[in-house]
């Protein structure tokens, strides 16, 4: 009597993952972090920093705690970023106007230039990576997206 050998894959079914919100939002985000990662590399950016750096850029004066809600970020994960970030001279801290123990987080104007040219390279990144669709279905994918997060 010979075993029988288990029959061999020729086409994966992937039908089952495929109904998944979180499969596919997956799938779609790994496509944009890996063209992100490749095009931000000029800037020495990730995602996360480039997160914070457009969110003090768009809110000169932003606090750490501010920062942290936004993103969903743990204060303690902020603190070497922001570091680093002041270390690069693209922010600088300043006094809060109204609260005497917070901290302002301000772009310096180098900080501003190289985001200038890394929001352009993001925008032209997210074309890219979503060229199959059109302007109202990237703007309706936004939405659908933000549906589930906010």
């Amino acid at each position: 009597m010979t075993e029988q050998l288990p029959p061999a894959v020729d086409t994966v079914d992937t039908s089952y993952l495929e109904g998944l919100v979180g499969y596919n939002a997956s799938r779609a985000a790994i496509t944009v972090i890996e063209l992100f990662l490749q095009r931000m590399a000029v800037y020495g950016m990730r995602q996360v920093d480039f997160s914070v750096m457009s969110l003090i850029t768009h809110n000169p004066g932003i606090t750490s705690r501010q920062l942290c809600a936004a993103l969903s970020i743990q204060p303690p994960n902020l603190v070497a970023m922001i570091n680093a970030l002041e270390r690069r001279e693209l922010i600088a801290r300043k006094p809060h106007p109204r609260d005497g123990r917070a901290v302002g987080l301000h772009p310096t104007p180098s900080g501003q230039k190289l985001m200038v040219d890394a929001e352009r390279t993001a925008q032209e990144l997210e074309l890219d990576a979503t060229a199959r669709l059109s302007a109202a279905e990237r703007k309706n994918l936004i939405r659908l997206l933000q549906k589930v997060y906010l």
